[in-house]
């Protein structure tokens, strides 16, 4: 299934010179919604995955399906003070400052093997910063699932090592 037919650009969209990638057709459409979800779980059959974390908020809309579908458990990875019990958080990058997520501490732990999800991939930042903090509880991080990867914005060379499979990219 060619899901670029459910991607629609939107012009200088949150400001001037972006184009945004707006999945809103694809969750509309329950067969693209569907094989999505399905492609990012059948990749990562094999792998031993116990727990699916998904990035706030996007991810969460692929990341509850795909554990679904795993038969295990989802772990919100979210902005600070979003989570009520203790967290570990992850401070990262952007272009101008810094951001943050966080993860409660006892949703991943040694044993584990975590598989991330969210809707795109850009500049790589909030997905480094999220397997840091799967690790930092000591999972390991099986890969990354991503619907979208915007390969000239190089998110790919922050997560170097790691795998990453996604289901389009521009």
């Amino acid at each position: 299934m060619d899901l670029t037919k459910y991607i629609r650009d939107i012009p200088n969209f949150p400001k001037e010179g972006i184009i945004f990638k707006d999945i809103t057709p694809l969750l509309k459409d329950h067969d693209a919604l569907s094989y999505a979800i399905e492609q990012i779980h059948k990749h990562y059959a094999d792998c031993g995955i116990t727990g699916v974390a998904g990035i706030e908020s996007r991810g969460f809309i692929f990341g509850c399906p795909v554990a679904g579908k795993f038969g295990v458990g989802f772990i919100p990875i979210r902005k600070p003070g979003k989570l009520p019990y203790k967290t570990h958080s992850e401070e990262y990058d952007l272009e101008y400052g810094t951001d943050c997520i966080e993860m409660h501490i006892d949703a991943v732990g040694p044993g584990d093997i975590i598989l991330i999800v969210d809707d795109l991939l850009a500049t790589g930042g909030t997905a480094a910063a999220a397997k840091n903090l799967v690790e930092k509880a000591g999972a390991k991080v099986a890969g990354f699932g991503f619907v979208v990867e915007l390969g000239f914005l190089h998110g790919k060379e922050k997560l170097a090592g790691s795998h990453i499979f996604s289901l389009v990219q521009y």
